[in-house]
């Protein structure tokens, strides 16, 4: 199967891990005699597929780790090795189990390996769990059409295409429809029939910033291994030319690490997670958010487990609400809007107005806003929902930036990013790029909302009420698009605000936007 190429590619990046694999070596007739599945890169939880209700003597699993994929993009380093590492350790985990594992090393795509795998074995049919990714089951289409591959439930979602068609039966889309729909359907939160606490949402409590109390916990680590060290050195090797730092010490990778992140999740975050979930501060990059969602999206935890854990648990409602809103509600509502809108296939209005170099770390904007959130997405390869919505989806929106080609940063650069997750964010939420598809209004603002919710305009050098330029962007931006936001009833103020402001500070707004942009296009500072 393994090319003399794909056999380099084995031995450089994967010899440890290969000789471990090489212990677990099946014989050939193992593939008549067991039930195969392919697993995809983020399907890595034994209970995720119907595989877990056979005796592990009955299984097979095969995993495909392609140079295709990780070439495709050039994806954060920290996100590769992520993959790669837990890919690896799951895989593992399985043969401990008793099932038997193909795993492939190549630079083939994931159906050509598929194909290559099925060439030669009639006899032999292979399962899929639907991908959640829609490049995904684009790629695998033509193997399910041809009868060769079997998809089968995804069990790793908390809610179907059902609730979500009778709660939101057209467009526009609405989470909050879908969520109360999500809450009845369970019973969470609920009693007698009615919201706990007498709200389905507790989110106006929930935008308190930080001043520094109570204390933020510290980024969790975890410890190395060899498969990790092995992982790392790949990564660096063969991806030398991708952007972000790579940092084994922040590699959750085995089921341990999983139960350590989720544990430190509820013992340091869950309490505060509530309060200060809007919060922003450059002391703490993630403040009292839980951090879960890259495994979350490996589904090396599922997400029902830590919605039933945080529901059990001792935190304050608000905080309890807060997660399971982002859970149960959020998560999934932007999952199905991505699979009815077939990734806004059509729907998107783009600017082509590229990204500047200050999104890829080549340049200082001179906005500390911005250039600490980009420093902390190279860095770590996150940055909690506010800073992705309020700092980098404002300020691109503002600047008329090409919202798929921002779609497309946040998918490289963040460790949770996949299609489905932030398509929705970003084209249907931050950018306003779909119009009103999933969203009420634009999600924008001047420098006071930054000011606010967070610390970074102490260290700046514009004043949040003299001189930052953002205030100003913000006007523009609602001057040239008045005429699309007519008869939106959320925007009715400041749309009667613009009406009334001085011509003269309407044509400095644009002077401003037009001389921000032109020097951030060049990499200049502003």
């Amino acid at each position: 199967m393994n090319s003399p190429f794909a056999d380099a590619l084995a031995a450089a990046g994967g010899q440890l891990f290969r000789g471990e694999a090489s212990s677990l070596a099946f014989a050939p007739e193992a593939w008549r005699e067991r039930r195969w599945f392919f697993v995809p890169y983020d399907q890595l939880h034994e209970q995720l597929h119907s595989w877990s209700e056979l005796p592990p003597e009955e299984v097979g699993l095969i995993f495909i780790e392609t140079l295709a994929k990780g070439r495709r993009r050039p994806y954060h380093k920290q996100k590769l090795a992520l993959v790669l590492a837990n890919q690896r350790h799951f895989a593992l985990e399985a043969a401990a189990r008793g099932v038997a594992v193909h795993y492939l090393w190549t630079e083939l795509d994931y159906a050509d390996s598929l194909r290559a795998v099925l060439a030669g074995q009639d006899e032999v049919s292979i399962a899929v769990a639907e991908p959640a990714e829609r490049e995904l089951r684009l790629e695998l289409a033509p193997l399910a059409e041809e009868g060769r591959l079997e998809e089968l439930p995804h069990r790793g979602w908390l809610t179907t295409p059902e609730q979500f068609a009778a709660s939101c039966a057209k467009r526009p889309y609405r989470m909050d429809s879908f969520y109360r729909r999500v809450r009845k359907d369970s019973g969470w939160l609920m009693e007698q029939g009615k919201p706990l606490g007498g709200k389905w949402s507790f989110d106006a409590e929930n935008r308190q910033p930080w001043k520094g109390e109570p204390t933020a916990p510290e980024r969790p680590s975890f410890p190395p291994d060899p498969i990790k060290k092995e992982v790392v050195a790949w990564v660096e090797r063969a991806f030398a030319d991708h952007p972000g730092e790579l940092e084994l010490a922040y590699l959750p990778a085995t089921l341990a690490d999983a139960e350590q992140a989720w544990a430190w999740a509820q013992q340091q975050c869950l309490e505060y997670f509530g309060p200060y979930e809007d919060a922003m501060s450059e002391a703490s990059t993630g403040l009292f958010h839980t951090r879960i969602a890259p495994l979350l999206n490996l589904h090396r935890l599922m997400p029902r487990r830590v919605v039933e854990d945080v529901l059990a648990s001792a935190a304050p409602l608000a905080s309890r609400e807060g997660f399971l809103r982002q859970i149960a509600g959020w998560r999934e509502f932007v999952r199905h809007v991505h699979r009815e809108t077939e990734g806004f296939d059509g729907l998107v209005q783009s600017s082509g107005v590229p990204l500047p170099p200050v999104f890829w770390g080549q340049a200082k904007s001179g906005l500390r806003c911005l250039d600490h959130t980009i420093e902390t997405v190279w860095n770590e390869g996150y940055s909690h929902h506010i800073t992705r919505l309020m700092v980098l989806g404002n300020l691109a929106t503002l600047l008329d930036l090409d919202a798929r080609e921002l779609s497309d940063w946040f998918w490289v650069a963040y460790t949770d990013a996949y299609d489905w997750v932030v398509e929705p964010n970003v084209l249907g939420m931050a950018t306003w790029a779909t119009g009103g598809v999933m969203t009420t209004k634009p999600y924008i603002s001047g420098a006071g909302y930054i000011d606010r919710m967070g610390d970074h305009c102490g260290p700046c050098a514009f004043h949040p009420k003299k001189d930052c330029p953002i205030t100003r962007l913000y006007w523009a931006w609602l001057d040239r698009h008045a005429g699309e936001l007519e008869g939106n009833v959320r925007m009715a103020m400041p749309l009667r605000s613009l009406q009334k402001r001085d011509p003269k500070k309407r044509a400095e707004d644009e002077e401003i936007f037009e001389r921000t942009r032109n020097s951030l296009a060049q990499g200049l500072a502003v």
